[in-house]
């Protein structure tokens, strides 16, 4: 059996190891404890989550910590995550009692017409990993309260985050099979997917993964797939006197994180009278951020991306958009020899004839400027993608306009494009998702709709369309 393991990216120390997991067995013990989960009141599933929440706020140093050594992401950074995965219980009870509530409908007389929710089964989750505590959170926990049971595979580059969760889940005081670990690389995920008896996937990751999940279940709509991908989102800077806020914005947006976030700005759209003052501002902040070891003092505002192939990726993409005609404005460039970290990138890209149209998951900031705003929104909304999309300055007339026209779940207007809300909905339209909303609408694709008519006694006529029994006997004779 293969051993998987895990490094720091910051250092290269190795954190964590362990065996991949057997999918089909996995699957078979979350299917043997699913029928008594789903049988547990409502109360009971709650009371076990927030068991879960209980242990994880007492633990919550150890969990940031390991999680800040795991992704290289700033322990300052790791400790919000963990409040986000804690604060993520508490919201999901109330989503699932705003999304999927017991109802009586409208009926006649002598009857009722209810509405309940019932949940899918085992469900399988698939989690990232710049968020491996967090994103999968918010997928388990909410199919947890619905009554399903839970196969969670994390990301192979995440697997001791992972495996802190389930323990923590599994020391809450559930039963036994309801959430399980599934560690492995590709081949085991995909062995997870196939499993016939699992009776859905709740996905997040890349937009070539989430196609392929689709592709799987075209001929299975028995199966619900919640697939949560990636963005190429813009952020446009129009009229505004505040050049340095509106920079600020652009910096956070396009590099907390290092850029490894599904909502980060991957292009600045900008307008032509501003481009200058914005983009040296832009650069001027970029340049003091300080980039370094989630411990370090003091903190920085960013650690390594999470590999040293995918920093080998993202340098080859900056010189590629060079090599296309992109004139860089700040060099990537990588400063410690042999680890990912990644100092950011900033490149215009207004004149290459075509614009790559895909996700560069990491701090790379294109530019593209702009006459004018029709202009502005029709950049905004030159991608497959639609995750996240952001206006910084301008009228509310033009945000009103803005709103209306971009193609994307998350419109903010001067705001970051990250850091949404868990108490609203996330997701994307485009190769950003399939309309399946995380966060707050989690709830709707946890459990299904199931509507009954009902009554106490067991009365029914047919009034009209019947021939009359005595002439019926003589045309007999």
């Amino acid at each position: 059996m293969t051993d998987l393991i895990s490094y720091e990216p910051a250092t290269g120390a190795k954190l964590w190891s362990g065996p991949e997991g057997n999918a089909d067995d996995t699957v078979a013990k979350a299917r043997e404890a699913w029928p008594a989960w789903a049988a547990l009141p409502l109360t009971k599933r709650i009371e076990a989550v927030r068991r879960y929440a209980n242990r994880l706020r007492g633990q919550s140093d150890e969990l940031a910590d390991l999680i800040a050594r795991e992704t290289g992401k700033p322990v300052w950074e790791a400790r919000t995550e963990v409040e986000a995965v804690i604060k993520k219980v508490d919201i999901s009870v109330n989503a699932y009692a705003e999304r999927t509530p017991q109802r009586q409908l409208s009926a006649q007389q002598g009857m009722r017409t209810a509405l309940r929710h019932k949940p899918h089964g085992v469900l399988a989750v698939l989690g990232p990993y710049n968020f491996p505590a967090h994103l999968p959170n918010g997928h388990i926990v909410p199919a947890l309260i619905a009554g399903n049971c839970v196969v969670f595979k994390p990301s192979e580059k995440t697997p001791a985050t992972g495996a802190f969760l389930v323990e923590a889940f599994t020391k809450s005081g559930l039963p036994d099979g309801v959430v399980n670990i599934l560690q492995g690389g590709p081949s085991v995920g995909k062995n997870l997917t196939a499993n016939p008896n699992i009776n859905g996937v709740l996905f997040t990751g890349s937009a070539q993964t989430g196609i392929a999940l689709n592709r799987q279940f075209a001929e299975q709509p028995d199966k619900i797939l919640a697939l949560e991908m990636g963005g190429n989102n813009p952020i446009v800077v129009w009229d505004t006197d505040d050049i340095h806020s509106a920079a600020v914005l652009v910096v956070q947006s396009a590099f907390l994180t290092a850029g490894q976030r599904c909502s980060a700005a991957s292009r600045l759209i900008v307008k032509d009278e501003l481009y200058d003052r914005v983009v040296k501002e832009v650069k001027r902040i970029a340049d003091r951020l300080i980039i370094d070891e989630p411990f370090s003092k003091p903190a920085p505002f960013m650690g390594p991306v999470i590999d040293n192939d995918v920093a080998d990726g993202l340098t080859e993409s900056f010189l590629a958009l060079m090599s296309a005609g992109g004139r860089p404005i700040k060099h990537m460039a990588r400063p410690v020899p042999d680890r990912p970290f990644l100092t950011p990138g900033i490149i215009d890209v207004t004149d290459l004839e075509e614009r790559p149209d895909i996700e560069l998951f990491g701090p790379i900031l294109q530019v593209i400027r702009v006459p004018d705003f029709d202009m502005a929104i029709t950049e905004a909304n030159n991608t497959r993608y639609g995750l996240s999309a952001a206006l910084i300055g301008g009228s509310a007339q033009q945000y009103s306009q803005f709103w209306s026209m971009s193609r994307a779940g998350i419109v903010n207007w001067n705001k970051m494009t990250v850091g949404a809300s868990s108490e609203a909905p996330f997701g994307g339209v485009g190769l950003s998702g399939n309309h399946r909303p995380s966060a707050f609408y989690a709830a709707d694709y946890c459990a299904f709709p199931v509507v009954s008519m009902e009554a106490d006694q067991t009365r029914a006529s047919i009034g009209i369309g019947l021939k009359d029994e005595d002439h019926t006997a003589v045309e007999a004779k």
